[in-house]
């Protein structure tokens, strides 16, 4: 009954997680909150990072009642994401496997989140809309690969929300795209903005540039009102994602759609994918935030599954890095 620690440092959150067999033990998280109309730096990201991530070890450990001496593999999240944060969780993890004389395991975090997904919501063998502040992929497994089979050409969906939640100066508290999600049920108008679906890919650049060009002078105009644009921003990009994942799911047979990401917390992208899922006969999963949004669980599950199918990662091959793509990975864990 082997048990993981997981390290996930990602982004602006911070987690620390155990897993015991598919069992969460422990999952504690922090947030980095910059204040409204700012986004969060990676040096900044990174200081929050390193004052906590002791803290937060030792509030797993206790939680989980467990001592080092009962870990057996220590998962940290390897990539994608903003480099300073990812690199200081990444010396956590390879010291605490050196101190604790335990195998070390280098996780995606894309993979950390579906494999968190599929635990949870016991889907098998989903296509997946992974929605973050960093990443924006539909995704399906087969031949030992998380493959590809539509994403953003540009900025993610996270993104472009949390960067229009600057412009309408939004709190970062807990999140702009929670906040944004709020409003958007207020309101009443939908303002028409530009939909760019290209194939099997989506753009989301230029919806943010033509939202924040407009935004100021409709609303000194009395055209609409924030929450107008909260919620056209959300119908536009959610139907597009709603698409492409709709063709993935037509291209593949598949019966099972899974959402992951914190955007995935959205109830109105649930809403929107779940009235998809029932055209179509089929049945749609999604988690809740304590494991949609970036957790220590995920890794340590994924790094669990990896552990598992005789994954190590030696000392010289664990540095991080910024672009780690799904598809890159050898998924040996599954059939």
């Amino acid at each position: 009954m082997p048990v993981v620690l997981g390290f996930e440092g990602s982004a602006n959150k911070i987690g620390v997680g155990v897993v015991r067999d598919g069992k969460v033990l422990a999952n504690p998280r922090r947030t980095y909150v910059t204040a409204p109309g700012t986004g969060f730096l990676p040096g900044d990201t990174a200081r929050h990072h390193r004052a906590v991530i002791l803290d937060l070890l030792q509030e797993a450990l206790t939680e989980a009642g467990l001592t080092s001496q009962d870990i057996d593999c220590v998962a940290y999240t390897k990539g994608p994401g903003m480099g300073a944060p990812l690199a200081s969780v990444a010396v956590v993890a390879r010291t605490v496997a050196q101190l604790w004389n335990k195998p070390l395991v280098g996780v995606n975090h894309c993979i950390g989140h579906i494999e968190m997904g599929r635990l949870i919501t016991g889907a098998v063998s989903p296509t997946v809309l992974y929605v973050s502040g960093g990443n924006t992929q539909v995704i399906s497994y087969s031949e030992h690969r998380y493959r590809i089979f539509g994403e953003t050409i540009d900025i993610a969906v996270g993104n472009c929300l949390d960067r229009f939640a600057r412009v309408l100066k939004i709190s970062n508290d807990p999140s702009p795209g929670y906040n944004i999600e709020q409003m958007a049920k207020r309101g009443k108008k939908l303002v028409e903005l530009p939909y760019t679906v290209k194939g099997m890919d989506v753009s989301f650049s230029g919806i943010l540039s033509f939202i924040e060009d407009v935004a100021q002078r409709m609303l000194a105009t009395g055209e609409c009102t924030p929450e107008d644009l909260c919620f056209s921003l959300q119908e536009t990009v959610f139907a597009m994602l709603v698409e492409i994942t709709e063709r993935a799911m037509a291209h593949c047979g598949s019966k099972e759609a899974l959402i992951v990401g914190g955007v995935g917390c959205n109830t109105r992208l649930q809403e929107m994918m779940a009235a998809m899922c029932q055209e179509r006969g089929a049945q749609l999963f999604a988690t809740d935030e304590r494991f949609c949004i970036d957790n220590g669980a995920m890794i340590a599950q994924a790094g669990w599954e990896m552990f598992q199918a005789g994954h190590r990662t030696p000392l010289r091959e664990s540095g991080i890095t910024q672009r780690y793509r799904t598809d890159e990975v050898e998924v040996t864990w599954r059939d």
